[in-house]
């Protein structure tokens, strides 16, 4: 067993963990990253859609409770890069309205304690550390940036260029979408059709060429190789923290490995485990000062859980989409309202291509009544996909939390969706526009809507931080108000989510408090980003 003590421990090794991990690297602090899972095996599979979608091979075998009681299979992946390794490398900033207070038909979004104008740096630091190709001007609600994006944007293939030239014809603005992707450029054209991309349009899938901008290819390898002082351990889960008798120091964390019992020890504990797996976490590590959960005097912890409201759609038309890589187009124009609603209605977003496979397993009867000859097999190359994402405002009985008997309970109680079933309107009227047959079908695989708690993508907020340790967890700096050594950089900290995917504003975070520990820690400057391989 390595030696047991570190100047810090990083828990999770998803965007959160590992970015803050490689920034601190270049300090030479003895830095060590735990990780529940181990590398995701790179094979042929990877891309296949019914071991990814219907067998669910890369999922947590874990169940938990709904509110009802009934047991479900959380979306969740245990793998070093964390989430990211299955993520669609959409990688958006916050829009700057999204940090101040906004009224929704059914609530408020709170307004977060610090402004856009203080992420901003990091922002522009996160797109450049992530190889973010994207085009500045387009997005009508792209908020202000101090630099380019680092890289030029996917170009659209045909088909995808022709939807985009007919939503302008409708008086719509699409814009590319900003991808994380490692790709060579020839001429300043990213061509769609690399074989970098090809790891099925990112959406689910892990990529086999290591082709996608995510938090083990980005971050944990390279830092790996840079830098002695960082250490990884896979297989690596921590059960516990325990603190000292005061209640204000956490002074072990106690991780089970190869079936053995392992204690490490740091001066700084960072914890990046994905929103419900860090509140849950906490919760475990209860004890005689904190006997709700540690930090969670507020009775916050776990609490104001968010993640989007979301949905898949395909649209089916007569006319063959060969697309390969079909997720580079996106449409912001309802995000803040609409000529007939004066409330957000959300982000409409390509995403990757429907498959016979999945296609086949969601079939239900009336699904084809108007196109009743196409076989499933042809269906998916008539078909175009959207991610449509709507606010979910922050509610304190949405929350996480542990029973009795140590099981999980993730109490869901859907919100703001009149919003998001109007933003589904408003995709329906653009397709009927681009003269393909307006009947949308959702798909239910990619987000587990066959059982809707299942589906917990984009998942934030259970530790919120803020100024007033009444009714936050953390402090402007995430660290825990109730601990001297404590912090938290996954998206937990969120106080609201707005509708962009959250994986920028999380990296955007982790460099900041990284920052800020590299100030603390007396330690001397890093690289303010870094290169991955290509």
């Amino acid at each position: 067993m390595p030696d047991q003590h570190y100047d810090l421990i990083v828990i999770g090794t998803g965007p959160g963990g590992a970015s803050l991990a490689q920034r601190l690297a270049p300090t030479g602090k003895r830095i060590l990253m735990l990780e529940r899972g181990g590398y995701l095996k790179r094979g042929i599979e990877n891309w296949d859609p019914e071991t990814v979608f219907v067998d669910g091979a890369y999922v947590a075998k874990e169940s938990w409770y709904d509110k009802d009681g009934t047991l479900f299979h959380p979306g969740l992946h245990y793998y070093v890069g964390g989430n990211s390794k299955m993520y669609g490398a959409a990688l958006f900033r916050l829009r700057e309205r999204d940090f101040g207070e906004i009224r929704h038909s059914e609530g408020i979004s709170p307004a977060w304690p610090l402004s856009y104008t203080d992420y901003e740096p990091y922002y522009t630091q996160a797109e450049q550390l992530f190889h973010v190709h994207g085009q500045r001007g387009e997005d009508p609600t792209e908020p202000p940036a101090s630099a380019p994006f680092p890289y030029p944007p996917v170009s659209h293939e045909p088909r995808i260029q022709e939807l985009h030239d007919n939503f302008v014809g409708q008086g719509v603005t699409p814009f590319h979408m900003p991808l994380g992707i490692l790709l060579d450029e020839r001429d300043g054209v990213v061509a769609p059709t690399s074989t970098c991309i090809r790891c099925a349009a990112f959406d689910g899938y892990p990529c086999l060429l290591n082709g996608k901008a995510d938090a083990q290819v980005i971050c944990v390898d390279p830092t790996l190789a840079a830098h002695p002082n960082v250490t990884l351990l896979t297989g690596a889960y921590v059960h516990t923290l325990d603190t000292d008798p005061s209640g204000r120091t956490v002074t072990a964390v106690n991780v089970q490995r190869n079936q053995q019992q392992e204690v490490y020890t740091a001066d700084i504990v960072v914890v990046a485990c994905g929103a419900l797996s860090s509140a849950l976490l906490l919760l475990r590590s209860a004890n005689d000062r904190h006997p709700n959960g540690l930090a969670n005097g507020s009775d916050q912890v776990g609490r104001n859980y968010m993640r989007h409201n979301q949905s898949v759609m395909l649209a089916l038309s007569r006319e063959r989409n060969d697309t390969v890589f079909e997720k580079t187009l996106a449409v912001a124009d309802y995000y803040f309202g609409a000529d007939d609603w004066d409330y957000p209605l959300g982000l409409i977003q390509m995403t990757g291509k429907s498959h016979p496979q999945t296609i086949r397993g969601e079939a239900l009867p009336g699904w084809l009544e108007w196109l009743p000859d196409l076989p499933f097999e042809q269906m998916a190359h008539h078909a175009l996909d959207f991610w449509l994402s709507s606010e979910d405002l922050p509610r304190a009985e949405n929350r996480v939390c542990l029973r009795p008997d140590g099981h999980v309970t993730l109490q869901q109680y859907d919100n703001n969706l009149e919003a998001h079933e109007r933003l589904k309107e408003k995709l329906k009227a653009l397709v009927r526009g681009a003269g393909k047959h307006p009947q949308l079908l959702e798909r239910k695989f990619e987000l587990g809507k066959e059982i809707p708690i299942g589906g917990t993508a984009h998942q934030a907020g259970t530790l919120r931080f803020g100024t007033d340790p009444a009714n936050s967890v953390l402090d402007l700096n995430c660290k825990a108000h109730e601990l001297d050594n404590l912090y938290v950089t996954d998206a937990s900290f969120f106080p609201s989510i707005g509708s962009v995917n959250p994986t920028l504003t999380i990296i955007a975070n982790a460099l900041r408090v990284a920052d800020h520990l590299k100030e603390r820690l007396g330690a001397r400057d890093a690289a303010t980003a870094g290169q991955a391989p290509r």
